[in-house]
């Protein structure tokens, strides 16, 4: 058991490499870290809050033990990128809703031309 009642320690701080650079977490670290970002979003789903960045006291109130374990098990970079990436995707889920409705249909990926599709498909 951890120093305030945590059941999972934190992973380990990274190590710096050879080349001042960090080594990547391994794959029990990254699972911690989804853990603690599953939970805080859970939290933030709960209480209606969609971006943590512009609603970040009221995220920092309603869910701060799963901000903290967020934060402690993900880097920061991480913890942003997971932070917009929510955003992102709400958005995108948003307008693909917004297409629907207006009677827009999927496109075939498969056929779907685009920059360098002639590349891809090796003509």
């Amino acid at each position: 058991m951890g120093l305030f009642g945590s059941s999972q320690p934190s992973p380990p701080q990274p190590e710096p490499s050879r080349d001042g650079g960090y080594v990547a977490p391994d794959r029990s670290a990254r699972a911690v870290c989804w853990e603690g970002r599953d939970s805080f979003f859970k939290c933030l789903d709960r209480n209606s809050i969609i971006d943590s960045v512009k609603e970040d006291e009221k995220a920092k109130t309603v869910c701060a033990p799963e901000l903290k374990k967020f934060e402690e098990a993900c880097a920061a970079s991480w913890v942003t990128y997971f932070k917009k990436r929510r955003v992102m995707e709400f958005q995108r889920d948003l307008t693909l809703k917004k297409l629907s409705a207006e009677g827009a249909t999927p496109m075939d990926s498969s056929t779907a031309g685009g920059a360098g599709s002639a590349t891809l498909s090796g003509k």
